[in-house]
């Protein structure tokens, strides 16, 4: 049987490192995108996926 603890912060939870994760390899990947579609696709990747964990944190 796992023991669960009583997470303090949202950045004691699971789901949001992972989202926070998630988040730094977006970035890193998108690095390598056209230069062209930094206002474009590349911006809405990045604030897509920072999206998820905010609202995890939020929803805390």
């Amino acid at each position: 049987m796992q023991v669960q603890k009583t997470a303090k912060s949202f950045e004691d939870l699971i789901v949001w490192q992972k989202s926070h994760q998630l988040v730094l390899e977006v970035y890193k990947f998108s690095e390598s995108f056209p230069k062209a579609e930094m206002f474009g696709i590349t911006s809405q990747i990045r604030r897509s996926s920072a999206s998820v964990a905010a609202n995890i944190a939020e929803g805390f």
